[in-house]
């Protein structure tokens, strides 16, 4: 479903089998139509941010780093049988992002889990 991440250590996907590259998908409740709104909401209040695909279950964006300017590349898939969003994020650029792509997704799941809150 995802593209594997490369053997460096600048990307993360709910779909690797290794501790280096492997991250946990998001889960939502609701429907997908609101899954993928609250996700681009949430995308969308980020700085240096742009989607550049957005369908019913779908979401791709790219992520600027704020020093070098580096671009990231994240893609949403969700899976409406499990209700969960799976995902990858990578650096197009370098070998190590210093755990950035990590950091960045788990802090927009806390956001997004907090939003899914906010809506009940």
């Amino acid at each position: 479903m995802l593209k594997p991440c490369p053997f460096t250590p600048n990307c993360v996907s709910t779909q690797a089998t290794d501790k280096t590259h492997r991250i946990e998908p998001f889960t939502y409740q609701g429907s997908s139509a609101e899954a993928i709104a609250r996700l681009a909401a949430v995308i969308e209040a980020m700085p240096r941010t742009k989607i550049v695909e957005r369908g019913p279950h779908i979401l791709r964006a790219e992520f600027r780093t704020f020093v070098f300017r580096f671009v990231d590349e994240a893609v949403f898939v969700l899976d409406e049988d499990r209700k969960t969003i799976e995902f990858r994020s990578a650096s197009r650029l370098g070998r190590n992002d210093l755990g950035v792509n990590r950091r960045r997704l788990e802090g927009i799941r806390e956001r997004f889990t907090a939003s899914g809150r906010r809506e009940r």
